[in-house]
């Protein structure tokens, strides 16, 4: 497996997580990145107690990439509010099965999530319970059928990227919930969280963070893109 640690300090930890992860439990019970970050930091620090380790925001489960967690309460209560009021950049990477309409954009788009089914709607602004969601994206290249994207949201909405990508002819390599013809061998889903560039909650010093693609196949070909 990767390295999955990309930084850590006194009060935050950004790792890496694989596809197929949970970031925090569920019904499911099975393990998760939350876990595993509080194992990492139980054994090399030698705590005997419990480990205070919360993340900041959330990927989904077939998602890969960078996930910040706050080691404090008071980095934590800090990364709040700025995930809240936008004043962290994140960056993701999307192979996606079909050309965008133009080679850059902007989506908005109204955003419904079916919480029976876990997945989300394009629909009116007037449906009750709608979010507004806004991304922009960019063609950084083609590998074969599929086309790399560079994704920055701007608001975080569940499912965000994966529903507005697919609303537009665009869905995400593997992702057969929002329109993907076929699955990735290993379950996950062809989107990585890449980059997130923030002020340091304690320190207040710009802090850029950058994960690793995943050592697999289907990724292999995308560092030339970027």
């Amino acid at each position: 497996m990767e390295d999955i640690v990309i930084y850590e300090d006194n009060h935050l930890l950004a790792l890496n997580k694989p596809a197929g992860w949970l970031v925090q439990g569920d019904r499911t019970g099975d393990a998760t990145l939350t876990d595993w970050g509080k194992a990492y930091l139980r054994e090399k620090y030698a705590k005997p107690g419990a480990v205070f380790l919360h993340p900041a925001h959330r990927l989904d489960r077939p998602v890969s990439g960078l996930t910040l967690f706050a080691r404090t309460d008071k980095a934590l209560s800090r990364l709040t509010t700025a995930f809240r009021e936008r004043r962290v950049a994140k960056a993701y990477l999307a192979l996606v099965l079909a050309m965008p309409p133009a080679a850059e954009g902007e989506l908005r788009h109204w955003l419904f999530k079916d919480e029976a089914h876990n997945r989300v709607h394009v629909v009116g602004a007037g449906k009750r319970g709608a979010q507004a969601a806004v991304l922009h994206y960019h063609w950084r290249g083609q590998l074969g059928e599929v086309h790399v994207l560079e994704v920055r949201p701007y608001t975080g909405r569940p499912h965000q990227i994966r529903a507005q990508l697919a609303a537009i002819g665009c869905p995400i390599w593997g992702d057969l919930k929002y329109g993907a013809p076929t699955a990735l061998p290993d379950g996950a889903i062809a989107l990585h969280s890449w980059l997130l560039q923030l002020e340091h909650p304690v320190r207040r010093e710009p802090l850029r963070l950058e994960a690793p693609l995943p050592k697999v196949e289907y990724w292999e070909s995308v560092a030339g893109c970027l």
